[in-house]
């Protein structure tokens, strides 16, 4: 996964097509002939073994060896079955970048491939040998040969393949269509990836309509080499576009693409179209994620996390790019409708709310003006705006003039349907021609065909985003609102969070999970849970465990006693027994009859013998339903233990359920709803990605309808939400400790007037799992004494440190600033403190140096921070830029020296091959330190800096010692 040759690609200076011909059906002639109309300035060459002179005026030759030059790109358009060989000839003849326009047979993930060998085999085996193969194994077995021969033969020469199965490159700016595109492509500032080439082909037709042009165009086919994130990588580093349009297929590499999308999505926009929605449309064999059967949620809350705007299809993806690239940021969702008749207006507001949009309230003086000038025909005062069909433009101007400098509006749709006295072009070029007055961001929908035409053509030269429907444009608003909301999750800064794990937490729940493991378990069981739980700070229900009748009478004699020991009211029930065994401990196993003895819990015991008699009778049950299944031996149900609890009610309790679960795609979820064994607990399951921080936890609760019940019915909302918010956190921090889990279900997790306690719960393991964002590196923390004597913690940064970030850059000096900025920067606005303690740790890292404090005025002790080193490496993880500062009134204590010794460290374990930086040049004492840490430094007259690099480690191969050489 890397940027490696990209460049070949979109900027060659010489293409050689191997496979193109004359004849009219030829994919290789009709992409040569789109290279020569598309007006490509580099060298072009022809490969075709039939020995042609020349392929449409381009010199032709019959083998790869007998080219003039080593080209830059090649372009494959032969049979699927050459491939791999003349993927290996080029390789060995020095090319860098091949594209496989070429293909024959249907996509397939190597996890599917498995499973229909699997059971292909087995199939086999019961078949007489001269039957024939199974089709479905035998397109799996073919595509699956070919896909691995064509990576063996990239691999032994350094080639990068992109496809196959892919349209091709378009890239207009660089006059490159290598593509076999039935029409031009148009420039722009537009870039487009996606994984389907007759989509691509659609996409530039529906463009072409719309007048919008490409940076760049990609489909990648079955992205067998490059794929999908390296792109994004690649245009995020050199694309000159503005925004980004993604088809998603599938996810091969999680992490590498939420960090590419992440990255990519705070420089430009990013819109995304995932197909595979249902399970009857996905092909590749994804599992269903536990708890989570609508594992399209997931992907909405990926792509959420990653600050893109998701559409439903193609036409809305259009929409949304013409609505969000021609429009001002949002400051709300509150939405005002000024129409020339009711029936449109209340079409679009039956979209707004069906949307979970909010229709705007007109402020008093906005409604006096719209009375006393007589505009509102219908509902006067009030949204929508009813002009009714006599209005005339000037009837428009003067509405949405009044409606468009609301402080309590965001936006303005204007509905208009053409009217003798209101044609619709006169009215649009009246609102074109005052729109300067307007405060708010207006959207159009001018309704027909013949008129609105021309209005809506006049709209879209002057820039005012317009639409065929009422409803469509509050569709757009609607994307803008969500561009607005998952943006402002990338840019907020969490508060606090109280609860923040130690090395010797994550070694208690590590002890738990290695325990049950030496046992022969893939699952922990209830005490083991509880355990781990408890370690992480979550409240669980007073529970006892036994293993047979007897000891579950003493247990409750127990309870007894302690009670009255405690001058309690001594309680004989109601209790709740629980049997543990393998067969009830997999979170998210739902039975069809939760009811019978043998599956869990029995409910309402009072006193010793009931106790005593429901264990019994229990182990009774399970033993027969072993006999009714057929298990004897070692396959029989082994009872580990019963929980014995007293029953939970009252408190004005509420039911709500958490944990976490293992997608086949993102890895490990945080999940969250209502619980309860009454209830459907799949209907209100929401997700999100770990880590998670306060603010992320509670946008996962908002999702839920479980948050509109504690909101209507909580003596304190407030109190509640912050309470699950802080359980969310620790289940997320508990996901990212420990890898191996595979499912956490607590059902129910009990929320009432004194705290949420986790009343049943189960968890089992599986392989370390891979996350799609990276964990916070607790295992960075590290404590040193400096030779003042003064103690200092280094760790890596947080999102929630920017408190600290603000108190620390209040107390830097101009002349640190200037140091560190390059210019003078008074204070940190919202989006730069996200971007200093939001990082993606596998391409940043930033070591803060803290210490604690005494608060004089409270006697508590604080955090403050001392300094900071961060460092940002390209994706290649080739060069590495670090900047560093200290507090002006710590400076000579050693700290600077402190934090890039740790971060040169850092960096040499991750094999990054060099830090760079620059300082300015009278920063003497940052030169001097660079000095001592062995730093090279070099004058950069065209800057004005100084230029400081260090070599960490050696390249291992000759594109790395070519992008070292090389400043780009």
């Amino acid at each position: 996964m890397s940027t490696r040759f990209l460049r070949n690609f979109f900027e060659p200076r010489s293409v050689a097509v191997i496979g193109a011909s004359e004849k009219t059906h030829s994919i290789g002639g009709q992409v040569l002939r789109n290279l020569l109309e598309g007006g490509f300035k580099g060298t072009l060459e022809v490969v075709n073994p039939k020995g042609y002179e020349t392929v449409h005026g381009v010199s032709c030759v019959r083998r790869v060896s007998d080219l003039s030059q080593v080209p830059d790109l090649a372009i494959l358009c032969s049979p699927a079955e050459t491939l791999p060989k003349m993927v290996e000839r080029l390789g060995r003849f020095g090319v860098k970048a091949a594209l496989l326009i070429s293909g024959g047979v249907a996509p397939t993930p190597v996890s599917s491939f498995a499973r229909a060998t699997e059971k292909g085999l087995e199939m086999l085996t019961r078949r007489d040998s001269r039957s024939p193969v199974p089709e479905t194994l035998r397109i799996h077995s073919e595509q699956e040969d070919l896909n691995s021969r064509l990576l063996k033969a990239a691999r032994a020469s350094g080639i990068r393949l992109l496809g196959p199965e892919c349209m091709g490159i378009c890239a207009p700016n660089s006059h490159l269509n290598a593509s076999f595109s039935g029409q031009p492509v148009a420039k722009g500032k537009v870039a487009y990836l996606g994984q389907s080439g007759m989509l691509g082909n659609a996409m530039i037709d529906w463009a072409a309509g719309r007048g919008i042009g490409f940076s760049h165009l990609v489909t990648l086919g079955d992205s067998v080499d490059v794929m999908l994130p390296d792109l994004i990588d690649y245009l995020n580093q050199y694309g000159p576009s503005q925004a980004l349009l993604l088809h998603l297929e599938r996810i091969h590499d999680p992490m590498h693409f939420m960090t590419a999308l992440r990255e990519a999505s705070r420089n430009r926009l990013v819109l995304a179209i995932k197909s595979g929605r249902t399970p009857e449309a996905d092909l590749f064999g994804t599992h269903v994620t536990p708890g989570v059967p609508n594992r399209d949620r997931i992907v909405d809350a990926a792509l959420a996390r990653a600050g893109v705007v998701r559409v439903n299809d193609s036409e809305d993806m259009f929409d949304a790019l013409e609505t969000l690239n021609r429009m001002k940021p949002l400051r709300g969702d509150r939405l005002a409708i000024v129409s020339n008749g009711l029936g449109p207006a209340l079409l679009a507001i039956d979209k707004l709310m069906a949307g979970g949009g909010k229709l705007a309230e007109l402020s008093e003086e906005s409604r006096q003006a719209l009375l006393k000038g007589e505009l509102d025909v219908s509902l006067p005062g009030r949204n929508p705006v009813d002009l009714g069909g006599n209005a005339t433009p000037e009837d428009f101007l003067a509405a949405v003039n009044i409606v468009a400098n609301d402080h309590g509006v965001d936006a303005v749709l204007v509905v208009h349907a053409p009217t003798r006295l209101a044609p619709s072009r006169a009215t649009a070029e009246a609102l074109i021609a005052h729109r300067k007055q307007f405060r708010r961001n207006l959207l159009t929908s001018w309704m027909g065909l013949e008129q609105a035409l021309a209005a809506r053509h006049e709209c879209h030269l002057a820039g005012i985003p317009t639409y065929l429907s009422p409803e469509k444009g509050v569709k757009a608003f609607l994307q803008m609102v969500d561009y607005h909301r998952v943006q402002s999750l990338l840019q907020q800064t969490p508060p606090s969070l109280s609860f923040s794990t130690t090395a010797e937490i994550r070694a208690r729940a590590h002890d738990l999970v290695h325990s049950a493991r030496r046992a022969g378990r893939e699952w922990l069981t209830h005490s083991e849970t509880a355990h781990v739980l408890e370690t992480y700070g979550i409240a669980t229900a007073p529970s006892r465990y036994v293993t047979d009748a007897s000891a579950g009478a003493r247990a409750v004699l127990e309870l007894q006693r302690s009670a009255q020991q405690d001058d309690l009211p001594v309680r004989n029930g109601p209790y709740a027994l629980r049997v543990v065994h393998e067969h009830n401990s997999q979170p998210f196993r739902y039975r069809r009859y939760p009811q019978r003895l043998s599956s869990g819990v029995v409910q309402d015991l009072s006193g010793p013998e009931d106790i005593a008699l429901a264990i019994r009778r229990i182990t009774n049950k399970v033993a027969e339903r072993d006999i009714e299944r057929g298990r004897s031996g070692n396959a029989k149900t082994h009872i580990h233990e019963f929980c014995l609890q007293p029953m939970q009610r009252g408190k004005h309790s509420l039911q709500l359920s958490a944990g976490i679960t293992r997608d086949d795609e993102f890895g490990p979820i945080v999940v969250f709803g209502l619980g309860g064994y009454k209830v459907n607990v799949l209907a209100d399951r929401q997700v999100a990605l770990p880590p998670l921080n306060m603010t992320l936890a509670r946008e996962l609760i908002s999702r839920s309808h479980a948050s509109r019940l504690i909101a209507e019915h909580s003596p304190d909302p407030e109190r509640d939400f912050l309470r699950l918010c802080t359980l969310l956190v620790k289940l997320a921090q508990l996901a990212s400790d420990l890898p191996d889990i595979r499912g956490l279900e607590i059902n129910p997790l009990l929320l009432n007037r004194d705290e949420a306690v986790a009343v049943d719960f189960t968890l089992d393991l599986g392989k370390p799992a891979r996350f799609a964002i990276m964990p916070y590196p607790e295992e960075l923390r590290e404590s040193f004494q400096l030779e003042s004597g003064m103690q200092v913690e280094v760790r890596p940064i947080r999102g929630e440190d920017a408190p600290l970030i603000t108190a620390f850059h209040a107390r830097l000096s101009e002349e640190s600033i200037r140091f560190r900025y390059f210019h003078h920067k008074a204070d940190l606005s919202q989006r730069d403190l996200s971007l200093l303690a939001q990082i993606n740790y596998d391409r940043q890292m930033a070591f803060i140096a803290e210490r604690d404090v005494q608060d004089h005025s409270s006697d508590v002790a604080r955090r403050e921070m001392l300094g900071v080193v961060r460092v940002w490496n390209d994706p290649d993880n080739i060069r590495t830029e670090f900047s560093v500062i200290i507090r002006d009134d710590l400076q000579g204590e050693g700290i600077g020296r402190l934090l890039m010794e740790k971060m040169l460290r850092y960096c040499r374990s991750l094999g990054t091959l060099e830090m760079v930086g620059k300082i300015m040049i009278d920063n003497h004492p940052m030169r001097a330190l660079m000095k001592h840490l062995g730093f090279t430094c070099r004058y950069n007259m065209e800057e004005q800096v100084i230029d400081a690099s260090i070599r960490l480690n050696e390249p291992m191969n000759d594109w790395q010692r070519l992008r070292l050489e090389s400043k780009a």
